[in-house]
């Protein structure tokens, strides 16, 4: 079943990539607005500003991502006592309806769900201290506010916000086989990645434009690379443990879930333990060619 493309209208309100953007989609009543603080008078004379609506503050808090999700009837007067209060963030996003429909019981049920995402995803520190309750909302609006999000979570990382967007695609068995664990068909590209020597053993497919390693699949547990050059790296393998996405019984380790990596050389680093060249080390599980040698010939049969 093919999956319906949507069209996004970012808007640079004063011609910058780094400077205040609006967000909408075709069909969709929401309306987002991100701007860093040191715009933040501007955007708070935007008409959106005085909206209901649920906002995010970003910044680092010693050195962590770090994340605040709030909601308010008003959110220019919420954001000039966050400005007085909270001295870590440094950009705001404001997230409404371009006809302020929301109301005071969607932005809490919003807030709570936005909350219980984040701390599912792990990818930043949560200033929330606890995860607000949700506000009781009939059968029928809690499905636009779910739809609501859905679109949502689409715009997001449009607009280079990731602390929703989940890596994980499958909560399968980890003591079954990887490739069986997984919806993969006949014509799913499938690739392993050894290291005898150290028990690695780990399966990938290329899915919907995702490099997913497969959960069972064996990995290093310890970071034995050079921490210095390679610290996306490392930082990921890191996270990737403190998530429980890698978990150790003993001397083994191994995925939990299956997981979509950016691509096959960060997947080959993860699972090695160290910097790897994933277009060489992944190898065709039919043909027997690596990455690189398989992309090439699916490109010339393409181009023929």
């Amino acid at each position: 079943m093919s999956v319906a493309g949507r069209s996004l209208e970012l808007f640079f309100i004063d011609g910058r990539a780094d400077g205040m953007l609006t967000a909408e989609v075709f069909n969709w009543t929401g309306h987002v607005l991100r701007a860093p603080r040191i715009q933040l008078k501007q955007a708070l004379l935007r008409d959106e500003a005085s909206n209901t609506g649920v906002y995010f503050l970003m910044g680092q808090i010693d050195g962590h991502n770090t994340l605040y999700i709030g909601e308010a009837e008003d959110m220019r007067e919420r954001l000039r006592s966050h400005a007085q209060t909270k001295d870590w963030w440094d950009e705001v996003v404001l997230i409404t309806t371009a006809a302020d429909a929301l109301h005071k019981a969607h932005v809490k049920y919003l807030e709570s769900r936005l909350v219980e995402i984040a701390r599912d995803v792990s990818a930043v520190s949560l200033e929330n201290g606890n995860t607000p309750s949700r506000s009781s909302l009939s059968e029928a609006a809690t499905a636009n506010m779910e739809s609501f999000i859905d679109t949502l979570m689409m715009v997001l990382p449009a607009i280079r916000i990731d602390a929703f967007l989940s890596k994980k695609r499958s909560k399968a068995d980890a003591n079954s086989s990887a490739i069986a664990a997984s919806l993969v068909t006949e014509d799913t590209p499938q690739f392993i990645f050894e290291v005898k020597r150290h028990r690695v053993q780990a399966s990938a497919i290329l899915r919907n434009g995702e490099w997913v390693v497969l959960a069972g699949s064996t990995v290093r547990g310890d970071w034995v690379g050079d921490r210095k050059h390679n610290t996306h790296y490392h930082k990921l393998h890191d996270e990737l443990i403190s998530q429980n996405v890698i978990g150790c019984d003993g001397d083994t380790c191994s995925m939990k879930v299956d997981f979509a990596f950016s691509s096959p050389s960060a997947a080959a680093a993860v699972v090695a333990g160290r910097s790897a060249n994933g277009r060489t080390s992944w190898i065709h599980t039919q043909t027997g060619q690596t990455y690189a040698e398989w992309e090439a010939t699916q490109i010339e049969k393409d181009t023929e």
